[in-house]
């Protein structure tokens, strides 16, 4: 998977990840983390999603990245807010009031670009890369972050030979594997994703569970 691969899938309409609202599953669980109003929290790979804004009428600074420029337009218009846009270090940044995205490939993000972060909401970044890259975007994650933070993190699992990704299957184990030096890893809900998921079981997929963490760091550093 390349960079090309998704701009194709957004000038081609092919979203069927994204919702018209907030995710219900970050309206519920997000209390968990206890993360006060006024706090920054980031959203890697966030496309045009719902959840920026839902963050941001808690009273939450939003600071998004995504590869795609059509989605971070999409999103100010559809909203009807007017962006500040400059550029710096070849990523674009758009900003309107507490909702800022750095438009740009993740990966070319460099540390202190962000600024201060005190969570972190991940619904489409862990699922949205084969295991390879997977490792690749945690690493980087290290990079970015000074220091382990609160994080919501939810994924998709199912049997990977019934289904070519994206979305990919994480497993529980792959969480503990990425985050467990770092974090306290807490299942907040298991969900049957298939039962409102039709195009999933045309695709071949029998089973489908969407899991909910909340992820606590119990580390002040990255290993």
């Amino acid at each position: 998977m390349d960079t090309d691969f998704w701009h194709q899938r957004w000038q081609r309409g092919e979203t069927g990840w994204h919702l018209e609202h907030a995710n219900p599953l970050l309206v519920q669980n997000w209390p968990h983390l206890g993360i006060a109003p006024g706090s920054r929290v980031f959203v890697p790979l966030c496309g045009k999603s719902e959840d920026l804004a839902w963050l941001a009428h808690q009273g939450y600074r939003v600071v998004g990245v995504e590869l795609s420029g059509a989605a971070v337009r999409a999103f100010f218009a559809e909203h009807g807010w007017t962006a500040d846009i400059t550029e710096a270090g070849g990523v674009t940044r758009f900003r309107s009031g507490p909702v800022e995205i750095l438009c740009g490939d993740y990966f070319d993000i460099g540390p202190g670009a962000l600024g201060s972060i005190d969570a972190v909401y991940d619904r489409g970044a862990l699922v949205a890369l084969p295991p390879a890259m997977r490792e690749r975007y945690v690493d980087h994650l290290r990079n970015v972050l000074p220091v382990p933070l609160p994080t919501l993190l939810i994924t998709l699992d199912y049997p990977p030979d019934e289904m070519n990704g994206p979305p990919f299957p994480v497993r529980e184990i792959d969480v503990n594997r990425h985050f467990g030096a770092t974090h306290d890893i807490r299942v907040l809900a298991r969900i049957d994703a298939l039962a409102d998921s039709p195009g999933f079981r045309e695709r071949g997929v029998t089973t489908m569970t969407e899991t909910i963490f909340a992820l606590t760091p119990r580390s002040v550093q990255w290993p």
